[in-house]
């Protein structure tokens, strides 16, 4: 197998970059449309199960995908974390109640995970340990950005368009 060029390797961790933020924002992005999506379909003792839902699916996914990136090609799974993640994020925006919502929060959930642990496989595989340390970093400074951004957005999102459009980012 040969060595990836220093654009591929670029092309390829500004996609894992990208990936990486809109899991995570989509952790933080519901919180300020709650309100919104609690009056639209009701549900308010389900409140807490539309972001749990999501934090305990790609809890449990990370490690479950991690493991398959050994048995398969990292780029399938990326493929099916992707396919996941965005029809989660879609079918999400289309819920017309809270079961629904809290269903395919968990599917996104699945693909968010996936996306969580195929980021830090392709710093181990494309990067000497040397480099690694610096790299994960930048890995948490996404997740502190999506945190800081994610309730801005949704707010934004929720009062100049709509709480669905939360999930269509």
């Amino acid at each position: 197998m040969r060595e990836p060029t220093p654009q591929e390797v670029r092309f390829t961790m500004a996609g894992v970059l990208l990936g990486l933020f809109l899991a995570a924002l989509d952790q933080t992005i519901v919180s300020t449309a709650m309100p919104r999506i609690v009056g639209e379909l009701r549900g308010a003792e389900y409140y807490a199960w539309v972001t749990t839902s999501y934090l305990l699916a790609s809890t449990v996914s990370a490690p479950i995908f991690g493991r398959l990136t050994e048995l398969f090609s990292r780029k399938s799974i990326l493929l099916t974390a992707v396919v996941l993640f965005l029809l989660g994020s879609a079918l999400s925006g289309l819920s017309q109640n809270m079961a629904q919502l809290i269903l395919f929060r968990e599917l996104q959930g699945l693909g968010g995970g996936a996306l969580f642990a195929l980021a830090l496989t392709t710093i181990a595989v494309l990067f000497p340990p040397r480099e690694r340390g610096k790299l994960a970093g930048i890995f948490g400074a996404m997740f502190g950005l999506s945190s800081a951004v994610g309730p801005w957005l949704g707010g934004l999102l929720t009062d100049h368009l709509s709480w669905r459009w939360v999930f269509y980012i």
